[in-house]
């Protein structure tokens, strides 16, 4: 078989919380997010839009309920979802507000791009990314990203 699905991009990505408004709460307090479409289900699966977003939704999240269990760190499932930003500033923003919210795990240097991570409410690894322009990836192209500790306020000065 030479075809392949002709995928363009993630639409949205849709999680599994035990307590639905804590978590409808932190993506619409800490990443802007807003729930412009119903709640499905007799409440247990509401769907989010980033702000600026052309999508119905951007993440979805479905009540599991408070007895859930958390997966292992070595059991199979989604390891993080990315954001994208549009300019490195954003990342001090979302470090920002990631720490405010004492969830803050790290800010570490891709290649080709820069990111910052928390958690949410669940334990859900978030990663607020920013991208290289395309022509300064050089050997990001086609090598595998790397993980080193990034300052951020360095990165800033040295990109003006």
């Amino acid at each position: 078989m030479n075809e392949f699905i002709p995928v363009r991009r993630l639409n949205h990505v849709a999680l599994k919380v035990r307590d639905l408004d804590d978590s409808v709460d932190f993506y619409k307090r800490v990443m802007g997010f807003t729930e412009d479409v119903g709640r499905f289900g007799n409440d247990i699966l509401a769907f989010l839009r980033a702000p600026g977003s052309t999508n119905h939704h951007d993440l979805a999240l479905l009540k599991i309920g408070p007895k859930a269990t958390d997966a292992s760190a070595r059991s199979v499932g989604l390891f993080h979802c990315a954001w994208q930003v549009d300019d490195l500033r954003d990342l001090v923003t979302a470090r920002d507000c990631l720490m405010a919210e004492g969830c803050f795990q790290g800010q570490n240097d891709h290649g080709a791009t820069k990111a910052v991570y928390g958690t949410d409410p669940d334990g859900n690894t978030i990663e607020i990314t920013w991208i290289l322009p395309r022509e300064e990836w050089g050997t990001w192209e086609t090598d595998a990203p790397i993980k080193t500790a990034m300052d951020l306020e360095t990165e800033l000065v040295l990109r003006g």
